[in-house]
């Protein structure tokens, strides 16, 4: 069974710590809307963040790469709440988490968990992926 998490108004921090803790479980997580996921915090020190890290690319353009699309910048937030992603339970958990920048056709009819909140101060991702 795949939990679905909605994304729209989704604090990103909070997001990703419930789906690596419920992924850790053993549980199938499936995060749709990841353009609608919101970042908190002063909208122009989040631009020069992203951009900044756009900008890096490493030694010998090998990496860290920093993806533009919203629904892998959500799953990097993921992976950073994991243990080791590379080996042992962490890639074992990473492995059981899907992002989509949609709803995707096969969870329209699925029910839904809705992690929203209300916040003043916010960007949304599909803003900074742009």
């Amino acid at each position: 069974m795949t939990k679905i998490i909605d994304g729209k108004d989704a604090v990103l921090g909070r997001l990703a710590s419930y789906a690596a803790k419920e992924a850790l479980k053993g549980e199938e997580i499936a995060i749709v809307n990841c353009e609608q996921v919101i970042i908190t915090g002063n909208r122009k020190n989040i631009e020069e963040n992203f951009k900044a890290k756009r900008s890096r690319v490493g030694s010998g353009q090998r990496g860290p790469k920093h993806s533009r699309l919203s629904h892998l910048i959500v799953k990097r937030a993921i992976r950073g709440m994991l243990p080791d992603h590379r080996s042992g339970r962490g890639r074992d958990a990473f492995k059981k988490i899907k992002c989509y920048p949609k709803v995707p056709k096969e969870f329209e009819s699925s029910e839904k968990i809705a992690l929203e909140s209300e916040k003043n101060k916010f960007i949304r991702i599909k803003d900074i992926s742009q």
